[in-house]
C-alpha cells in the first residue's frame, strides 16, 4: 500500500515554471545588453543586473507561502531529486567555493584539487553511508535525529549548540563573498550589501520556510550555474570552436607546460604539511599549473581533501535538504545529481583558470611595449597588477584570488553585461549558501534549542511562527558575525568544514552502522571532536603550532571517533528500543519514522480532545 499521500505528489508543472524563470532571466540579460549597445550608463546596467534577479527570487518566494509545519520545515517532502541535487551541489561550497576555487586553480594549479576531489568524495560518502538513512528517519534537523536516535535530550541540545559555530562561519563566508560581488556591481559599501543579502534571505525564507526557500533557491542555483557556464562556453568557442570548456582546456594545458618552464616558473618543493593557499590579496604566479604539491604539501593535500569530504558528507545544513525528497530512492538520486552539478562547477572553474593562464602566456609571447586594453582594464578594476617591466614577464603578473572568475570576460573582451552577469551569478550562489546554512540553523533553534526538552512539538501555528522568528534572528546574527569578523571567506569555509567533520561525521556514521553506540558516546564524540578541532584552529591561526587551522580535522576527526567508541564501550549498552530503531533505519522502504510518530501523536491528541 503506498504511504505517500496525494498532497505530496511532485508538481508536474515545475519544469514550466522554471522555464519561465530562465526565460525572464535571459530576457533581462539581453535587454540590458541592448541598452549597453545603445549607450546606457554603466551604473544603470549594474543596478539592473543586481536587482533584477533578486526581485525574481523574492517574487518566487512570495508565491509559495505556507502555514503548514511539514511544508515549512521540509517543503512537504515533494521536492524532485533533480532540484534537490541542484541546491545541494551549489550550496556545498556556495559562492565562496566557486569563486575561491577558480582563483586557487589559477594561482597554484593542481594543488587546488583538494577542494574538487573532497567535494565529490563527500557526496559519494553522504549518498552511501548517511543520507538515505537520515531520510528514512525523516527529522527536520541533525540534532533532532541524534536526540531521537539515542533517546537522549541532552544529545539533542549539545548537537544544537555545536552546530551553531560552523553554521555561522558558513553564513559569514557567504555573506562576505556575496557582498563582495554585490558591492562591486553597485558601487556601495560591502557592509550595506551584507545587510541587503540578509534581507533578501529573510524574505525568501521566512514567508514559506523550506517551501519558499527551496523554489527561490532552485532559481538562484540555476542563475548561478548559467552565469558560470555561459561566458566560459563563449570563450571556449572563441578559442577552440567547441562550446564545452570542460573538455577543450586539456590541449591548452598541455601547451602551457613548456612556455611556463621557459618563463622561469619553478618546480616548487614544500614541506608535507605546508598549506599556502592564496589569500584575499594580490598573489603572483609562483608555480607551474600542472605540478602538484608546490603550495600545498602532500600530507596537507590528503588531510584537506578528507576534511572537505567529511565536512560535506556530514554537513548539518546539507543533510536536512535530503528530507525534502519524496522518499529514500529520490534521496539517492538527488545526491547523484548533486555530484554531477558539483563536478561540472569544479571542471568549469579549472577551465577558467587554464584559459586565463593561456591568455597571459599569449600576451607574454607577443612581448608588447604597452599593455593591451584588457590588461589595463583589469588593472583599473583592481583585479590584477602587471608589474613595471616591459615587455611584461609571466612571473610579474599578480591577481586577486577572488577576481579571477570576473576577469575572464574582461580578458576575452566580451560585452560588459557578461561581466555583470557573472557578478550577479556570484550573488545568486551566495544566496543559495546562505539559505542552506541559515535556514538549517534557524530550524535547529526553533525545533531543538527552544523545544529541546520535549519530544512533542509545539502546535502547528506556533511552530511555524517560531520558525519564522528564528530564521530572521539567525540572519541578523549572521550579519553581525560577517561584519565583526572580516576574515578571508575561504578560511571561514575551511574552518566550518573542519568543525563539521570533527563534530558530526563520526557520530552520524556510527549512529547508523554501529549498534553499540550510545548517548554517552555521542556526547563524548561531539564534545571531543569539536574541542580538539576548535583548539587546533585557534593554535594554527595564532602560530602556536606549525599546522594551518584549516587542517584541524587531522586530529579532531580521529579524536571524535575514538571518543564515541571509548565512551560507548565504557557505559551501558543501548536499550532494546534504540536497537530496534537502528534496524528500522536500515530498511529503505516504508513510512518515515518521524512522519509515523507525528501521525500517531496527532491521533493521540485527537482522542484526548
Amino acid at each position: 500500500m503506498p504511504t505517500t499521500s496525494r498532497a505530496r505528489v511532485v508538481n508536474p508543472r515545475l519544469g514550466t515554471y522554471f522555464g519561465i524563470f530562465v526565460s525572464l532571466l535571459v530576457g533581462l540579460t539581453l535587454l540590458l545588453l541592448i541598452f549597453e549597445e545603445l549607450g546606457t550608463s554603466d551604473a544603470l546596467l549594474r543596478w539592473g543586473m543586481l536587482l533584477g534577479p533578486l526581485v525574481l527570487y523574492m517574487a518566487i518566494a512570495l508565491c509559495a507561502p505556507t502555514q503548514d509545519s511539514l511544508e515549512f520545515f521540509a517543503a512537504g517532502r515533494r521536492v524532485p531529486a533533480g532540484y534537490t541535487g541542484l541546491g545541494i551541489g551549489v550550496a556545498a561550497l556556495g559562492a565562496t567555493g566557486i569563486v575561491a576555487l577558480t582563483g586557487v586553480f589559477f594561482l597554484i594549479g593542481f594543488d587546488g584539487l583538494f577542494l574538487s576531489i573532497g567535494g565529490i568524495a563527500g557526496f559519494v560518502i553522504m549518498a552511501v553511508m548517511i543520507a538515505p538513512f537520515f531520510r528514512k528517519f525523516g527529522t527536520f534537523t541533525v540534532p533532532s535525529y541524534l536526540g531521537r536516535r539515542f533517546e537522549n535530550k541532552m544529545v539533542r541540545l549539545l548537537a544544537a549548540a555545536f552546530m551553531a559555530v560552523p553554521a555561522l562561519l558558513m553564513i559569514a563566508a557567504e555573506l562576505r563573498m556575496g557582498a563582495m560581488a554585490a558591492g562591486w556591481l553597485s558601487g556601495q559599501p560591502q557592509s550595506l550589501m551584507i545587510i541587503l543579502l540578509a534581507f533578501v534571505f529573510v524574505i525568501t525564507g521566512a514567508i514559506g520556510g523550506m517551501r519558499s526557500l527551496s523554489w527561490s533557491g532552485s532559481a538562484a542555483a540555476i542563475a548561478a550555474v548559467l552565469a558560470l557556464l555561459v561566458p566560459v562556453a563563449i570563450v571556449a568557442v572563441m578559442v577552440s570552436n567547441f562550446p564545452l570548456p570542460q573538455l577543450t582546456n586539456g590541449p591548452l594545458l598541455r601547451a602551457l607546460s613548456y612556455p611556463e618552464i621557459a618563463q622561469g616558473l619553478p618546480t616548487v618543493e614544500t614541506t608535507p604539511f605546508a598549506f599556502a593557499v592564496p589569500g584575499e590579496g594580490m598573489t603572483h604566479l609562483a608555480k607551474r599549473y600542472a605540478i602538484p604539491f608546490g603550495a600545498v604539501g602532500s600530507g596537507a593535500f590528503v588531510v584537506a581533501m578528507l576534511t572537505v569530504m567529511a565536512g560535506i558528507a556530514s554537513s548539518p545544513w546539507l543533510l536536512p535538504r535530503v528530507t525534502m525528497t519524496p522518499g529514500v530512492y529520490e534521496t539517492r538520486k538527488s545526491l547523484g545529481w548533486a555530484t554531477v552539478y558539483f563536478g561540472v562547477i569544479a571542471m568549469t572553474a579549472a577551465a577558467v583558470a587554464v584559459y586565463m593562464r593561456d591568455y597571459l602566456m599569449d600576451l607574454v609571447r607577443q612581448a608588447p611595449t604597452t599593455l593591451p586594453e584588457w590588461m589595463q582594464e583589469l588593472t583599473r578594476l583592481g583585479f590584477a597588477d602587471a608589474g613595471t617591466s616591459m615587455p611584461p614577464v609571466y612571473t610579474g603578473f599578480a591577481f586577486m584570488r577572488d577576481s579571477v572568475l570576473l576577469s575572464l570576460p574582461v580578458v576575452a573582451e566580451l560585452p560588459s553585461i557578461a561581466l555583470f552577469a557573472v557578478a550577479a551569478g556570484i550573488v545568486a550562489a551566495a544566496l543559495v549558501g546562505i539559505g542552506a546554512a541559515a535556514s538549517a540553523l534557524g530550524n535547529v533553534v526553533a525545533e531543538d534549542a527552544v523545544n529541546g526538552l520535549s519530544w512533542e512539538p509545539l502546535p502547528r501555528a506556533a511552530r511555524v511562527h517560531l520558525g519564522r522568528l528564528t530564521i530572521a534572528g539567525v540572519a541578523g546574527l549572521g550579519v553581525v558575525v560577517a561584519l565583526a569578523a572580516p576574515t578571508d571567506p575561504l578560511r571561514l569555509l575551511l574552518w566550518s568544514l573542519a568543525l563539521s567533520a570533527s563534530t558530526f561525521f563520526p557520530v552520524l556514521v556510527l549512529s547508523i552502522w554501529w549498534k553499540r553506540a550510545n548517548a554517552f558516546g555521542a556526547m563524548a564524540g561531539m564534545a571531543c571532536g569539536f574541542g580538539v578541532a576548535f583548539l587546533m584552529i585557534v593554535a594554527g591561526t595564532s602560530g602556536v603550532i606549525g599546522l594551518d587551522g584549516a587542517l584541524a580535522a587531522m586530529l579532531g576527526l580521529p579524536a571524535g571517533a575514538l571518543a564515541v567508541v571509548a565512551a560507548s564501550l565504557a557505559t551501558p549498552a543501548p536499550s532494546r528500543s534504540e536497537l530496534e530503531l537502528v534496524r528500522e533505519i536500515r530498511i529503505p522502504g516504508g513510512e518515515g519514522i518521524y512522519d509515523r510518530e507525528m501521525r500517531l501523536l496527532r491521533l493521540k491528541n485527537r482522542e484526548r480532545a
